[in-house]
């Protein structure tokens, strides 16, 4: 249990800079800030996958909540206006927690209310449950007044009034049913409320301080259908659903998520560094795609993509002992492979997938390779996986899609003009921030590792052959990889090699050239890259991804969109790197306790960044410079992956 006291919580500033987080396993989810003032576009009760795992629509945003004791009301709810806060409810917040979804506690004029929200398992479903938990000796009557929100928008864009908004709304016994638009959703209601009221408001104006920061269009007006009425003499609830039409069993949905995750939490075991509520960060990321699964990149706004996923899947699958996902994963992926690359990422709104991409399909083979390690399941891999690989390979050495080809000298050169193919990928209409043309160095990394990989499987399928090949290969990649990317001024590795030019900048990517598991790199080298490493790009809370002595460093992901595009490879921290780095310093230290200790500070700094930001997540990025903000997306599945995977149990 994450628990946040009235010191957090009775803090406007604090309470509204922290956030939580729902999701259902399709992709849908519910979020917003802890003080219930909704803070981003994304934020909402109910923000339903149509096409899991896309398709993501905030069907419903909020509700107003007024408690009235006795005869006077209070307002619990906090919105923010042109101006003001209003209502301020968070005044009456003393507490919040994650046990284990989050759990709001309000003292209202001496009435404790507690509210607990989640979603269903695999359900376009919240629920949303209000009780007494004390009551001052002789107050008499409680009652709770919802008004539900409404948005029904692609949970990218904003609503504003409109007058064709209403369409079908059906009362029926314990379930309100309303259906705005005819190509929308409908969106069931069902509750225990003692009366319903039909309005037809709409509340104007609603700012969201996070888009307006951001540079993007921050003001909504949100749809008002009805409202109701419960007597807090029992719990209240609402369980908001695309797809319950009757009253469901609250206490039979809530006691199976309960159960749902504390399964998950016992089946992933104990971690000497770290909270086990990463466990439960991890299920966020796993989704249906198709009759399989994948994992979306991050909470709320992005979508699959492929380099995320393979970079992911070891800490959220294998490291939490799911197998299975880890299994069903690889299989969907297996699928759309084109011209021996694996997708970039699948679009949200629907299209075909994107290729532009050079590494997502070299962390396919160690992902692969470390699902053979964890199962010893050679069966799936030879023969669902083996053939693919291969047939990578081999547009590989023929040349696929944006230049990516192998070099007479046995390296992997790719790029194009105006396109980001690495993970360094920010781009700001037609102009690359990091192009990184040519070869890269964690690409040959990668390259050299998959190789190897290929010459174990080879062997693994007696394929003798090509066992050789593979390993002639590596073994040409490895030669003219000593011989072009070591930095003798630095004592370090060149970040690219296109031709005669080297990019000296020191940069994270060198890590992968210790920390895979099959490296390219002597001891004495490598020893030398992790003191570089630590020494100029190691924060608590990850790697910088550029060192701040270098004269384009910039410390803080701040201002506007071009700024913030500019500043994301620039010196921004980046939490999954973490990962790499804890490898590669175990590779090049000895395994006793003083190192085990190093590696446990390192880890256990980000034990306080999960009661921060999104509350039992982990950001993706985090400015370059003391104190280290959270910045970018505020759950980020290879974030929570890599520390999940490096704080294994050995």
């Amino acid at each position: 249990m994450i628990e946040l006291g009235f010191d957090i919580c009775g803090d406007l500033e604090q309470t509204s800079s922290r956030e939580w987080l729902e999701t259902n396993g399709r992709g849908g989810y519910a979020s917003s800030t802890i003080a219930g003032m909704n803070s981003r576009r994304y934020h909402g009760l109910l923000i339903a996958a149509t096409d899991p795992p896309v398709g993501r629509m905030v069907l419903l945003s909020k509700f107003e909540e007024t408690v009235t004791i006795d005869g006077t009301s209070y307002e619990i709810s906090t919105n923010q206006y042109p101006g003001t806060v209003y209502p301020q409810g968070y005044k009456y917040l003393t507490g919040f927690r994650l046990d284990p979804f989050p759990v709001w506690s309000y003292n209202v004029a001496g009435v404790v209310i507690e509210k607990k929200l989640f979603m269903a398992y695999d359900e376009n479903t919240t629920v949303v449950i209000w009780s007494v938990q004390k009551k001052p000796k002789g107050t008499k009557q409680i009652s709770l007044e919802l008004k539900p929100l409404l948005a029904f928008r692609d949970h990218h864009h904003l609503r504003h009034q409109d007058a064709e908004f209403g369409g079908n709304y059906v009362e029926e016994k314990g379930v309100v049913e309303i259906e705005p638009y005819s190509e929308m959703p409908r969106l069931y209601f069902s509750h225990n409320a003692v009366d319903v009221e039909r309005s037809g408001n709409w509340y104007r104006d609603f700012e969201y301080a996070i888009e307006h920061e951001r540079g993007f269009d921050y003001r909504e007006d949100l749809y008002q259908p009805f409202s109701l009425t419960y007597k807090l003499n029992k719990p209240a609830f609402v369980i908001a659903s695309t797809e319950h039409e009757h009253l469901a069993d609250v206490d039979l949905l809530e006691q199976t998520e309960i159960k749902r995750r504390a399964m998950l939490v016992a089946k992933a075991g104990k971690r000497k560094t770290l909270s086990p509520h990463l466990a439960l960060a991890a299920d966020q990321f796993i989704v249906e795609r198709g009759d399989g699964k994948t994992v979306i990149a991050g909470y709320p706004w992005f979508s699959d993509w492929g380099r995320d996923t393979m970079i992911a899947l070891n800490g959220l699958t294998l490291a939490t002992n799911r197998e299975e996902i880890a299994e069903s994963i690889l299989a969907e992926f297996a699928k759309h492979i084109s011209e021996g690359m694996l997708p970039n990422r699948f679009p949200d709104a629907g299209e075909e997938p994107e290729y532009n991409t050079v590494d997502a399909t070299l962390w396919y083979f160690e992902a692969i390779r470390a699902y053979l390690m964890k199962t010893g399941d050679a069966e799936f891999v030879l023969e669902k996986l083996y053939s693919k690989l291969a047939q990578i390979i081999d547009w590989h050495v023929m040349g696929t899609r944006y230049g990516i080809r192998v070099d007479t000298d046995g390296l992997l050169s790719a790029g194009e003009p105006d396109v980001q193919l690495t993970w360094m990928d920010a781009k700001i209409g037609d102009l690359v921030i990091t192009p990184r043309t040519g070869k890269p160095v964690e690409i040959q990394a990668l390259w050299y590792n998959a190789l190897s990989i290929m010459a174990d499987l080879a062997e693994l399928a007696g394929v003798t052959e090509k066992q050789d090949e593979y390993a002639d290969m590596a073994g040409i990649a490895c030669e003219s990889f000593k011989g072009q990317f070591w930095n003798d001024a630095e004592q370090c590795l060149y970040d690219v090699v296109d031709g005669d030019a080297k990019d000296a900048s020191v940069r994270p990517n060198q890590i992968f050239a210790v920390s895979l598991p099959h490296s390219m790199v002597s001891d004495e080298q490598a020893k030398k890259i992790v003191d570089k490493v630590e020494a100029e790009l190691l924060t608590p809370v990850g790697l910088r991804s550029l060192s701040p002595k270098d004269s384009a460093y910039v410390p803080h992901y701040l201002g506007s969109p071009f700024e913030r595009d500019s500043a994301y490879h620039q010196g921004t921290v980046w939490g999954w790197l973490i990962g790499p780095f804890v490898d590669a310093y175990r590779r090049v230290h000895p395994d006793n306790p003083t190192t085990r200790k190093r590696v446990s500070v390192i880890l256990s700094a980000f034990e306080s960044h999960l009661s921060e930001a999104t509350v039992g997540q982990v950001s993706e990025i985090f400015d370059a410079d003391s104190p280290f903000s959270p910045r970018g997306c505020p759950a980020q599945a290879w974030s929570v992956a890599e520390l999940l995977r490096v704080s294994r149990a050995k």
